[in-house]
């Protein structure tokens, strides 16, 4: 058996010492357990020079703090996720005790600030291209290409008859038409009205409602439903981890979250012609926003498209 050189551990142990020897490095910390986030974002949320972030970042990524993944021109940085590597009790004693910490509200605004940017920039592509949304669709993956695997999926879901379904952001409605024989009730919520409406005429269905707004609106209306679903959706969203956590609130006791998303690529155009914010989802990271929001995972299936996409279908239940 390799024997770990002891002064290994003792060099990683002085990083992990040095990166959270510093006030600005633990409140990045506390940020990015949100979200993640590129340099430029975080420079402005903390109001500071774009190279003083990337000096901080570049310190708390030799300590394996934090790990980066690019979004076409741009690096965005989050928190380590936590695997049993080397120190990795450490790193978690430090994010359990930066995340009991009290949050600095001073940031709020900075905040705010990026996350309407993304959604502005995601709702204005919407309403612009509702008539051409097939067109936009298949650039990637129409419901076609994945819809039986996840109607698989559907079917391996044990709910009462008089359950009910909801799904964000239904584009078309490719999948509320599955959804419809399956629930008494199906709720189909989106926040652009031109959107909503072509779902409208593509499923004019008795037992759907039709929801203009976001899920905090239905969480505010009490709604609640036995399955939740975000079919292609999330790499849209500008603050996913926080969306799935509202979305939590909809679910009733023991009922199912479906998600189906891309997997992380390199294709930055699709930011272009398919409004997405984000390049494909981590399957790793879509399970821990979901343990944050109390769901634990059930099952997943990997679907390969000919065009080099990758889609994945993850199931989650409220425990």
């Amino acid at each position: 058996m390799p024997v770990t050189d002891p002064s290994t551990n003792i060099d990683n142990l002085a990083l992990l010492n040095k990166a959270t020897g510093d006030s600005l490095r633990l409140q990045i910390l506390q940020l990015l357990e949100q979200d993640s986030f590129g340099v430029l974002e975080l420079a402005n949320i903390f109001n500071v020079s774009q190279s003083r972030m990337s000096h901080h970042l570049k310190i708390l990524a030799s300590a394996q703090l934090v790990t980066t993944r690019r979004e076409g021109n741009s690096i965005f940085y989050r928190r380590t996720l936590l695997n049993g590597a080397a120190l990795d009790s450490v790193r978690g004693s430090i994010f359990n005790a930066i995340d009991a910490m009290a949050w600095h509200t001073d940031l709020e605004s900075g905040l705010a600030n990026i996350y309407a940017e993304r959604a502005k920039q995601s709702q204005l592509f919407f309403e612009k291209h509702a008539g051409k949304f097939t067109q936009v669709t298949d650039l990637i993956a129409g419901y076609e290409h994945y819809g039986e695997s996840l109607e698989e999926i559907l079917k391996t879901i044990e709910l009462a008859n008089t359950a009910q379904a909801m799904e964000v952001g239904p584009g078309q409605g490719g999948f509320l038409k599955p959804l419809s024989e399956r629930f008494t009730k199906v709720y189909a919520l989106d926040n652009s009205p031109a959107m909503l409406e072509l779902a409208k005429q593509h499923c004019p269905l008795t037992n759907i409602e039709f929801v203009l707004g976001e899920p905090l609106d239905a969480v505010t209306r009490t709604i609640t439903v036995d399955l939740l679903a975000f079919n292609m959706v999330l790499h849209h969203i500008p603050t996913p981890a926080e969306v799935l956590t509202t979305c939590a609130k909809l679910l009733d006791k023991n009922g199912y979250l479906l998600i189906t998303d891309l997997c992380p690529h390199d294709q930055n155009w699709v930011k272009e012609s398919c409004g997405d914010i984000w390049l494909g989802l981590d399957p790793e990271e879509i399970k821990q926003w979901a343990r944050d929001a109390g769901l634990s995972h059930q099952h997943q299936v990997f679907v390969g498209l000919r065009n080099g996409f990758q889609i994945q279908i993850q199931l989650f239940k409220k425990t």
